[in-house]
């Protein structure tokens, strides 16, 4: 389907920017990489690109209307924008006072920002030399994942599915990031109850480089092996200790049962097999 004539079923005929923004977006979708293989068919893919092209026109879009020309469920059309937003490597920009006030939670518009600025801080504290440079904080994931939980340590209200939308990030990504920081930031979001080494944690790292394409361990990974091991070891090692006081506590408290059924006395009764005669058969007998 054209997308002249989809647009033209949005209420976004009138805007002739939009329609050959949307078209370009398009070609260089089939330039880049086969849409079909993610699950985004012809009719969806110009539908996403009509969206794409019209948020950063900033003319308003119909969303509702547009899932429904889609032919997709809410869920599936949301993930297969992501995936397409993604791979055209489009980033939209989320400001975090716009944030604020469409969420009404502009009393936490600081901590946002200080729980930012200390998590890029510690994040790039934890890389090597040679990966700090590809680090990449400008993605709208870490400001929605900060606001959103800025707004949970305050006990307020955000729609998580809403922020997820607005930053063009899958739900996986959102949570990945998510514990990130919670890890490194626990002051700032008061979650963690106890303080991690940032080269500790590890199992994220790969989020910060550029491209999402490129978002694995490289370079030998960020840990020695030796550092590996002893963290390994130091874990056996609690583990060990807490199945030890586990079988004693278990022990003690069999020894406990058995001194108890010691201690008590048993009582047989005792058993009589002879059968009593009535009085009245004894005196016939006689």
């Amino acid at each position: 389907m054209d997308i002249s004539e989809i647009a033209k079923k949005l209420g976004l005929s009138q805007s002739k920017n939009l329609i050959r923004k949307a078209e370009e977006l398009r070609r260089l979708c089939d330039v880049q990489f086969d849409s079909s293989i993610i699950g985004v068919g012809e009719v969806c893919k110009a539908v996403i690109c009509l969206e794409i092209a019209a948020t950063r026109l900033e003319v308003v879009f119909d969303r509702p209307h547009a899932i429904r020309l889609s032919g997709m469920s809410e869920k599936a059309y949301t993930r297969s924008y992501n995936s397409l937003q993604n791979g055209l490597g489009v980033k939209n920009k989320l400001d975090i006072r716009e944030l604020a006030i469409q969420f009404g939670c502009v009393r936490i518009i600081p901590f946002v920002k200080k729980g930012l600025s200390l998590y890029k801080d510690r994040f790039l504290a934890s890389l090597p030399p040679s990966r700090r440079a590809s680090a990449d904080f400008t993605r709208p994931v870490f400001t929605a994942v900060a606001f959103y939980l800025c707004a949970k340590k305050h006990k307020l209200k955000v729609d998580k599915l809403k922020l997820i939308e607005l930053c063009g990030a899958s739900e996986s990504e959102f949570s990945s990031v998510s514990t990130s920081m919670k890890d490194l930031c626990f002051d700032i979001y008061g979650i963690s109850k106890e303080k991690r080494d940032p080269k500790d944690v590890k199992s994220n790292r790969e989020l910060l480089d550029v491209l999402p394409e490129k978002r694995k361990i490289e370079d030998g990974g960020y840990l020695s092996d030796e550092q590996e091991l002893s963290s390994y070891k130091r874990h056996k090692k609690m583990e060990k200790h807490a199945y030890e006081e586990w079988k004693t506590t278990v022990i003690a408290s069999n020894n406990e049962i058995k001194e108890k059924v010691t201690c008590k006395r048993t009582r047989q009764t005792r058993l009589s097999f002879l059968k009593e005669v009535p009085e009245t058969q004894k005196l016939e007998a006689v």
